[in-house]
């Protein structure tokens, strides 16, 4: 938590130097937490492969988004990959999106922002990445308010609100970079998307991981 602090902080205040630590140290530390909890409670199975996977392929598109140059597509890539391991993660004990208002709010949503960026996505290649990129973090959204509707714990709940954050983190992050500049962009997308991390992360996992 600490770690994700620093990371917005040194981001929002343009230290730079300090933020190329803490914002790859933060996700490292999230994966570093997920092994050590599998190994204590005995139980490591599918469902911290994929939490571990999903958390790896974040680290390495936070890597490509920090990185001098333009690494957007990367970046954007290895975030479809670690949503397609959240989506199977949300999978595990319950249907493949049971809930269709769900997916059909969250795609409306997509679509809406997609329409929205599409005057500043000049290069083909990125129109299709985009359109890809929206479509799959969509679905993950939507299966985990899903999964929350059928489990209607707290923790599933708090699984559903992490997906959303990380919507809103990437829709800002689309916003600024297509739209027009936001004030403080960093210091809200980075809060969004560690809230999200940080909640999928200490609530996805049942008690009897598969």
């Amino acid at each position: 938590m600490a770690s994700a602090v620093l990371a917005t902080i040194t981001s929002t205040l343009g230290l730079l130097t300090l933020h190329f630590v803490f914002k790859p140290l933060t996700m490292l530390i999230a994966i570093a937490f997920v092994a050590l909890r599998a190994y204590r409670s005995g139980t490591a199975k599918r469902f911290d492969a994929l939490l571990a996977a999903a958390l790896t392929a974040s680290l390495a598109g936070d890597v490509f988004l920090m990185l001098p140059g333009n690494f957007f597509i990367p970046g954007l890539a290895s975030f479809l990959v670690a949503h397609l391991f959240y989506i199977a993660l949300f999978r595990q004990g319950v249907a493949w999106f049971p809930s269709r208002r769900a997916v059909l709010t969250t795609l409306t949503v997509g679509a809406a922002m997609y329409a929205w960026v599409w005057g500043g996505l000049t290069d083909p290649v990125l129109k299709v990445a985009v359109a890809a990129y929206v479509s799959v973090i969509a679905l993950m959204v939507a299966q985990a308010i899903g999964r929350a509707t059928v489990q209607g714990d707290a923790a599933a709940k708090a699984v559903a609100l992490g997906a959303c954050a990380f919507m809103l983190s990437d829709s800002l992050i689309a916003i600024n970079r297509f739209v027009q500049p936001l004030p403080l962009v960093s210091l809200w997308v980075l809060s969004c998307y560690y809230l999200a991390q940080l909640l999928m992360v200490h609530n996805a996992r049942p008690r009897f991981a598969q």
